[in-house]
């Protein structure tokens, strides 16, 4: 909430080299991504820089794998106001992985964050939003390691992850090991259909205006806006890769653009971090069994 109690949208960056990319699982494997030169830095101190000019914090969900070769700066974002949440160890996503594997996932790079920011970290985003139907159990996981919320799931259909059937809106998730807050992705209902339009790869390849206007009609009902990108989503010299046209289109399209549409659409709302979010909300109960909030 704000000062005035007004609810505050919501602005996240999701902390990872271009290479960490599901996309590119079968073209870079792990084994070379020492080899390969990281990129993001530069661009998450150009974020930085944006949000301090437009007098504006987020949550930046930072992978552990990055934070061990970038600590300085994790240290920065912090201490420049930002929240500092976890985005996994290694961009796994979370159905390749057994649940003992995934709370050791969680607890390393938890535990990595707290070290070198020196300070709690209590929210969470999987790689490629990989809490689906089949892996819910990833929210008892996350409470039983003391994340106080989840932002992971995408309330919509698609290839790759989902649960269409999800409240649009933050709920309370009754787990096995307590209640976490469940904020799930920005969607636009148009008829029977959730639209995904909050960023990532739809503020690059939708027409913006449709974008902007989607986000003024959400905020006009009183519903959350929660808006994310990528510090590879503002390079505009990204390695291009040989890849799939579909890929392509999909990895690359609309990257110069990224920069400005994500400061016009941060001056129309009243951006913070989840964590402010989160301190005096009130939410719905939700659990598996209801089935709605």
């Amino acid at each position: 909430m704000n000062r005035d109690g007004t609810k505050s949208d919501l602005l996240s960056v999701d902390v990872e080299e271009y290479f960490h990319a599901t996309l590119f699982e079968s073209i870079i494997p792990r084994s070379e991504w020492e080899e390969r030169q990281g990129r993001s830095a530069p661009r998450v101190e150009t974020l930085l820089e944006r949000f301090d000019q437009w007098d504006v914090r987020a949550t930046f969900f930072i992978l552990g794998w990055y934070a061990e070769r970038n600590r300085t700066q994790v240290r920065r974002i912090h201490e420049a106001g930002h929240e500092v949440a976890c985005h996994g160890y290694d961009h796994t996503t979370i159905g390749a992985m057994s649940q003992d594997r995934f709370r050791e996932d969680v607890r390393r790079a938890k535990g990595l964050l707290e070290e070198i920011a020196g300070c709690a970290v209590t929210g969470y985003r999987a790689s490629t939003f990989s809490v689906v139907d089949s892996t819910l159990w990833a929210l008892d996981v996350l409470a039983g390691e003391g994340f106080a919320y989840d932002s992971s799931i995408f309330p919509i259909h698609h290839d790759r992850y989902g649960i269409p059937r999800f409240p649009r809106h933050p709920v309370r998730v009754a787990t096995g090991a307590g209640e976490l807050v469940e904020f799930p992705l920005t969607t636009f209902r148009a008829g029977p259909f959730n639209l995904p339009v909050s960023g990532g790869g739809y503020l690059r390849l939708l027409p913006f205006p449709f974008v902007r206007r989607s986000l003024r009609a959400i905020r006009a009902r009183g519903e959350t806006v929660i808006l994310y990108v990528h510090p590879w989503e503002i390079d505009v010299d990204l390695p291009r890769l040989s890849m799939a046209p579909w890929k392509r289109v999909r990895h690359y399209a609309g990257i110069g653009a990224v920069e400005s549409r994500l400061g016009r659409l941060v001056s129309d709302g009243r951006f913070g971090p989840f964590r402010d979010r989160l301190e005096g909300g009130s939410f719905p109960l939700w659990s598996p069994e209801i089935g709605r909030a």
